[in-house]
């Protein structure tokens, strides 16, 4: 079982985290993060795989193995997120 991660700025550093799509899943599959914070997620699946965000915030292209997507997530919330084309696939971004 995956953990949620945080990464809380310290004041004035870029921050980043990085979610990994692997074996059909987000991993990990909740992280939280400060405001200002971008995240990356990295298809590491031999099938192409998308973020998409439950209110169509953000949303990535059908990425290939090894492709990335990324979103700086400015406002406070929490996001969930899916992959269009495995719906079953789904997430969560908590902007702090």
């Amino acid at each position: 079982m995956c953990l949620p991660v945080s990464s809380m700025a310290d004041g004035g550093g870029t921050n980043s985290v990085e979610v990994t799509i692997d074996n059909f899943n987000f991993a990990p599959p909740t992280v939280t993060v400060s405001a200002g914070t971008k995240v990356t997620w990295v298809n590491k699946d031999d099938v192409p795989h998308t973020v998409t965000s439950d209110d169509k915030l953000f949303g990535s292209r059908a990425l290939d193995t090894d492709d990335k997507f990324s979103f700086t997530f400015q406002t406070p919330g929490t996001y969930p997120y899916y992959c269009s084309v495995h719906p079953k696939m789904t997430g969560k971004v908590i902007v702090k």
